[in-house]
């Protein structure tokens, strides 16, 4: 990526494959977070107190992914090649966390919307004024990750099984998935 500062703007703006990067990982990002609620929602059902929420972010995600979705299509940006792994990784994810219990599960959501709000802030600051469509897209989205976290943390995250344990290795794995998306 481009250099990044503390300063309002990228000093160097984002070239287009760069951009096209940012849009790429990204869109496979919200893919995979469809993947972990369909997997949640899979093991927790519709009856489940935690579904709803559950439910209601999935759908987020998904107008997310669409939104991305059409960007990468008027752009012509290709997606990640990784596709059919985040298909199987997010679903097992979201599964196996359900699994464990309900408080793993947004444990789960709230290690996720951590690292993409870390990642989006990231990507807001490179892009600066460079590209307002896309700026704004991040912007809006990464205020629902945040709301998403949130909710996760209201709804017991931090009660999971080794819950340090469980973010940490989360967290891990969502900045392997950005960094291997971006160029794969």
């Amino acid at each position: 990526m481009g250099f990044m500062s503390d300063a309002p703007g990228p000093l160097i703006p984002p070239s287009r494959t760069e951009t096209d990067a940012m849009i790429r990982v990204d869109q496979a990002g919200e893919y995979g977070a469809t993947r972990i609620y369909a997997g949640q929602l899979a093991i927790l059902g519709d009856r489940h107190p935690a579904s709803r929420a559950i439910a209601r972010m999935a759908a987020q995600e998904k107008n997310h992914l669409d939104r991305f979705n059409a960007l990468m299509t008027e752009r012509r940006v290709r997606p990640t090649l990784l596709a059919p792994v985040w298909h199987v990784a997010g679903h097992a994810l979201g599964a196996v966390t359900a699994l464990i219990s309900p408080e793993a599960a947004m444990a789960c959501t709230a290690a996720v919307e951590t690292e993409i709000d870390r990642h989006y802030e990231d990507q807001r600051r490179t892009l600066g004024s460079n590209d307002p469509k896309l700026g704004q897209m991040i912007a809006e989205f990464q205020a629902e990750e945040v709301e998403h976290r949130e909710t996760a943390l209201a709804a017991g995250a931090e009660r999971a099984p080794a819950y340090p344990l469980l973010s940490a290795v989360i967290r891990l794995g969502c900045r392997t998935a950005i960094a291997v998306s971006r160029r794969i």
